[in-house]
């Protein structure tokens, strides 16, 4: 019963955690190729660490891509 328990928690704590992931569109994805290919490329997906690379760059970036970076900050 105990591992059933445990089970069920840690398969909650995972769902939730994908869940809230905030995962770019291919739209997105395209607008923002160029500027994350130029600024962030070594930066590895999930967690946010993307969108926090290309916010770094903010000014540095394509329209197309502040866009994006600005629509996820709401």
């Amino acid at each position: 019963m105990k591992r059933i328990v445990l089970l069920a928690a840690a398969i909650s704590l995972i769902s939730h955690n994908a869940a809230g992931a905030q995962d770019f569109t291919v739209e997105q994805r395209a607008a923002c190729k160029a500027d994350y290919d130029k600024f962030c490329k070594g930066t590895m997906p999930g967690g946010g660490r993307v969108l926090a690379c290309l916010n770094k760059q903010h000014d540095q970036l394509s329209d197309g891509c502040k866009k994006v970076v600005d629509a996820q900050k709401k």
